[in-house]
């Protein structure tokens, strides 16, 4: 695992000397499962720490978005000396210890049930701060990390979590527990969190920068700013490590001796918040374990309206997790085939797919050059079905760029009130192709 760090680093472009301290700090974390790590805040203030946190910040999409001060990346690329004015503030504010986060300017982003869930944007000193912090903490926790968690760790994906419950289930664990959290990342209890923290780190001044961190004001609207007694903002670059460093104590019970890992021989699949338990049967037990350390121990709440047991081997039954539907199904081959775990996109993904391509091909694009219409259509098209690629996708990839062409027609025929034509008789459906709309072909059918 310290080999793949190192690899990872690499990849990264992290410095030499910055890979070497990563790799030293995963390599005691390791080898020192109760050592606590006392001398971690100077080395914010290496040159290399802070240069390579604005380039990760810079690579990222949350760079381009402003928080409260209105400052994006290319504010600060296009001022003469802004990068290092800004690393520059940045080392004499931590220097001192006079170091204050800005204010988190909170949006809401619409969910495929209509509700909305709360995203915090950090400002760009800020992200900073706290990529650099990231860059020294996660070797150490990485190395503590069980292999059921999945989300937002180095080198893993929502592909593995997928591939994982899919093994389960040829193992014959197809009783599955599909737990939902209700508001994880707003309801985490700010005391517990540290605790779990100082677990690892006796370094105050590191604590308390993170202390610092969750206590930032948190601007929505145009009300004034408010302090949150919990949670750690989604959209915050540190907030996946400590979120994932608190369920961390969910998967330790989970797999000890008095854990349902042990005693029912169940299985523990986990992807940030969402996560599966896997058996051969569920019973009221594991069911009531299950509830006491998440609200007992943990303070966190159960949606008992989307929590369920699913049994993924009865006739119907399908389990959706991450956007993939996965079911035991059977073979379509002639007279009858051996049965199968099936996994492919959901119906509820499918759906949303479609109305976002409607969306960008509805009456209030017509104002938009062509072109530039099927390039976003391309640009979406392509990362659905890079994600949804996984596992048994041909019917669904065939069947929404099939109908991102329909859209792209439909689209040209609205444009104006007479009829369009395309060049020198050509099919419509081709001219579409022609003019660059990913065609339904055999990568499309995948």
């Amino acid at each position: 695992m310290l080999f793949d760090e190192a690899r990872r680093d690499r990849r990264r472009e992290v410095p030499p000397k910055l890979s070497k301290l990563r790799f030293k700090l995963g390599q005691k974390a390791k080898r020192e499962p109760k050592f606590r790590f006392y001398s971690l805040y100077g080395h914010l203030l290496r040159e290399d720490v802070l240069q390579t946190a604005w380039a990760v910040v810079r690579g990222s999409r949350g760079g381009r978005t402003p928080g409260v001060d209105g400052i994006a990346v290319h504010h600060i690329v296009n001022a003469e000396d802004g990068v290092e004015c800004l690393l520059d503030a940045i080392r004499e504010d931590l220097r001192g210890k006079d170091y204050r986060p800005d204010p988190v300017k909170r949006v809401e982003i619409p969910k495929a049930n209509g509700k909305t869930r709360p995203l915090g944007i950090p400002t760009l000193r800020d992200r900073i701060v706290q990529t650099a912090v990231l860059l020294l903490l996660e070797p150490i926790f990485e190395a503590d990390f069980l292999d059921c968690s999945h989300g937002f760790r180095p080198e893993r994906s929502a592909h593995d979590a997928v591939d994982e419950i899919e093994s389960f289930v040829w193992k014959r664990y197809r009783e599955v527990y599909d737990a939902d959290l209700k508001g994880y990342f707003d309801s985490i209890p700010h005391d517990k969190l540290m605790k779990g923290l100082e677990s690892r780190i006796s370094d105050r001044s590191m604590l308390a920068l993170i202390r610092k961190f969750l206590r930032a004001p948190v601007k929505e609207g145009k009300g004034p700013p408010r302090r949150p007694k919990s949670g750690t903002p989604q959209g915050g670059v540190i907030s996946p490590l400590l979120a994932n460093s608190f369920l961390h104590w969910f998967d330790r019970a989970f797999h000890s001796k008095t854990g349902p890992g042990t005693w029912a021989k169940a299985r523990l699949v986990r992807y940030a918040d969402d996560f599966v338990i896997m058996a051969r049967f569920i019973d009221e037990r594991i069911l009531g374990w299950v509830e006491h350390v998440l609200e007992v121990r943990l303070g966190l709440t159960i949606n008992r309206e989307k929590t369920k047991v699913v049994n993924v081997e009865k006739e119907g039954s399908i389990l959706e997790f991450l956007g993939f539907s996965i079911r035991w199904s059977r073979s379509h081959l002639p007279g009858g085939g051996p049965r199968y775990v099936r996994v492919e996109p959901s119906k509820s993904a499918r759906k949303r797919a479609r109305a976002h391509i409607r969306e960008l091909t509805g009456p209030q694009m017509c104002f938009k050059p062509v072109q530039e219409v099927i390039v976003s259509i391309n640009r979406y098209l392509r990362g659905w079905l890079a994600y949804f690629g996984h596992g048994h996708p041909k019917q669904a990839r065939w069947d929404l760029v099939r109908y991102a062409e329909h859209r792209v027609v439909r689209h040209l025929k609205r444009r104006s009130q007479r009829p369009y034509r395309p060049p020198d008789g050509v099919c419509l459906y081709d001219h579409v192709r022609d003019l660059g709309l990913l065609p339904v072909s055999e990568e499309a059918r995948g």
